[in-house]
């Protein structure tokens, strides 16, 4: 009932509209857009709690990363919705094999593009192109500045698809579980435990990528943590080395995971996910706690090492993961706060695909 109210209001206002992007364009578009192209499978996300009785029905191509960065989601979305194994494919803007006149072909009304994307888009001269052949570029975000940009994207994405009542929906219920977090750690104020965000552990042998200020480094301070790469790291992403994490000593350890397997098969990396093996993710993340930077630090004596689904970091779910870093950081402060049963209720009212368990996971049970 709401696609279709929605789709009626929206055939009353089609035309040209003006927008301004998450990179401060005004940009110009027929809306609402009929044909679209994702500039990352990802965006997905985004698109389906917006459209779920069919996230596809717009889209004309897409980039392939889904299949590969997150095959599980990607094999539940092809069981429901199977036509979208035929939309063509396209590779990146960052790594200049997007196919220009490919996309012309498909005659879209617009290219969604993700912020981190804009330097090399213009670099490589995506955008000239484009505009020359009619085609708008849009920018939007929720991977860089996750807090910041995931609800004004989520924003301009209804307005270009007609679906501003239910984009307002996702928000309002976000919002609301964010505070569940965020009032009450600003009442009690506690004793903040100091955290290492190991990101993408075992994905490499490298020791370790982290979050600096951004992101999962932001996730850790809304849920009551002290992230120990704040003040190390500059940007949203960056590097730590072992002496540095050894002589922080932090008491959490939460390693982000995910299904790797066609980046790097039998990797080192927690599988954690939609429908992941809870057994075999334990035993990896056990694995990871042998490493040289993990030696003798509290959270391992402790037993307060834990992985994390790793596309919270790239998807509009991220109020989930703040309420799951909370509940492990704060146990008793959040007693009674249920992140499995925000994330399932976020599937049966937004999404069109089922809850499977399997998004975190601790070395002891909670």
């Amino acid at each position: 009932m709401i696609s279709l109210a929605l789709g009626g209001a929206a055939s009353a206002w089609a035309g040209p509209i003006t927008v301004t992007d998450i990179a401060g364009r005004q940009v110009t578009v027929e809306a609402p857009v009929q044909r679209v192209i994702l500039g990352e499978g990802r965006q997905i996300y985004l698109l389906a709690a917006l459209e779920p009785d069919n996230p596809f029905a717009h889209v004309v191509g897409w980039r392939h990363d889904l299949a590969e960065a997150d095959p599980d989601n990607y094999a539940a979305y092809a069981a429901k919705f199977p036509e979208m194994k035929q939309i063509p494919t396209f590779g990146g803007f960052k790594d200049g094999t997007f196919d220009v006149e490919q996309a012309a072909s498909l005659h879209p009304d617009v290219v969604l593009m993700n912020l981190e994307a804009k330097a090399a888009t213009e670099d490589a001269g995506y955008d000239t192109k484009l505009a020359a052949l009619g085609i708008p570029i849009v920018y939007v975000d929720f991977r860089e500045k996750p807090l910041e940009h995931t609800i004004p994207s989520m924003r301009l994405m209804g307005r270009l698809l007609g679906d501003s009542q239910r984009a307002e929906a996702f928000i309002g219920f976000s919002q609301a579980q964010m505070a569940r977090v965020t009032d009450k750690i600003a009442a009690a104020d506690p004793a903040r435990p100091k955290v290492f965000i190991d990101r993408a552990g075992g994905y490499s042998d490298d020791c370790c990528m982290s979050f600096g200020p951004g992101n999962f480094g932001e996730y850790v301070e809304l849920a009551g943590g002290h992230n120990i790469a704040d003040g190390i790291i500059p940007a949203t992403f960056g590097t730590l080395n072992p002496e540095q994490i050894i002589a922080a000593n932090p008491d959490q350890v939460v390693v982000t995971g995910g299904n790797w397997g066609a980046y790097v098969p039998g990797g080192n990396w927690v599988g954690v996910g939609p429908g992941a093996d809870m057994q075999k993710a334990r035993a990896k993340l056990e694995n990871l706690t042998h490493r040289t930077a993990m030696s003798g630090i509290a959270a391992v004596k402790n037993g307060q090492v834990h992985a994390i689904w790793h596309q919270f970091y790239n998807s509009p779910y991220y109020f989930v993961a703040v309420q799951r870093l909370a509940k492990w950081f704060h146990p008793e402060l959040f007693a009674d706060l249920d992140p499995e049963a925000t994330l399932r209720e976020l599937h049966q009212r937004f999404l069109p695909v089922d809850y499977a368990p399997g998004y975190w996971v601790s070395l002891h049970d909670d």
